[in-house]
C-alpha cells in the first residue's frame, strides 16, 4: 500500500444497529498500527471488554461515551482521552443525548492476544460476555455482522 489522503466522508462505512465506522485502512489493515474510527449512539457498545497484548488510546471527538475499565465505569466526554496501556480490560458504550464519535488507534506488531472477559460493570451496559474467551467472533456472536452502508452526515456529529 502507498501513501494515501482520504477524507472520512469518502470511505467505505461499514454500520449495525449499534454503531458505524469508516474503512481507512481501505480492506487492507496497517501492518504496525490500527486507526479506526466509530460513531455510536447512547446505549449502543461498539467495544466488548477486552484486554489485549497490544496499547490503544481513544480520543473522543463529539459526544460522549462511558468508558468500563478495569472493571470501574467513567464517562468520557468531547476531546477526552483514554490512554490504554497493554493488559487493562476496557469495554466502550455510546452515552449522552447523541451520538458519540471516536477515533481509535492501537498497537499491530506481533500477535494481540484478545481476551474478553466476564465482568458485572461491562455485563450491566451491554459490553460484557457471559463467558470467557480469546475469540472475537465469539465476544461478538450476539451482534450482526456490520454491512457497507453510505455515508450520512449523522456520522460525522458536530461537524456540520
Amino acid at each position: 500500500m502507498s501513501w494515501f489522503i482520504r477524507n472520512m466522508r469518502d470511505v467505505q462505512w461499514y454500520g449495525d444497529p449499534s454503531a458505524v465506522c469508516g474503512d481507512f485502512e481501505q480492506g487492507e489493515p496497517f501492518p504496525e498500527f490500527g486507526l479506526n474510527f466509530v460513531v455510536a449512539w447512547p446505549g449502543q457498545p461498539f467495544a466488548i471488554y477486552h484486554r489485549e497484548d497490544h496499547q490503544e488510546g481513544f480520543l473522543v471527538v463529539s459526544g460522549e461515551c462511558l468508558l468500563i475499565v478495569e472493571g470501574e465505569e467513567h464517562r468520557l466526554k468531547q476531546w477526552d482521552y483514554f490512554h490504554c496501556p497493554a493488559g487493562v480490560a476496557h469495554g466502550l458504550v455510546g452515552a449522552g443525548e447523541g451520538p458519540v464519535l471516536v477515533v481509535a488507534v492501537g498497537g499491530r506488531v506481533g500477535p494481540a492476544n484478545p481476551v474478553y472477559l466476564v465482568d458485572p460493570t461491562a455485563s450491566k451496559h451491554g459490553v460484557g460476555v457471559e463467558q470467557e474467551t480469546a475469540v472475537p467472533a465469539e465476544a461478538y456472536a450476539a451482534f450482526p455482522q456490520p454491512e457497507p452502508i453510505p455515508f450520512r452526515e449523522e456520522f460525522l456529529p458536530g461537524s456540520g
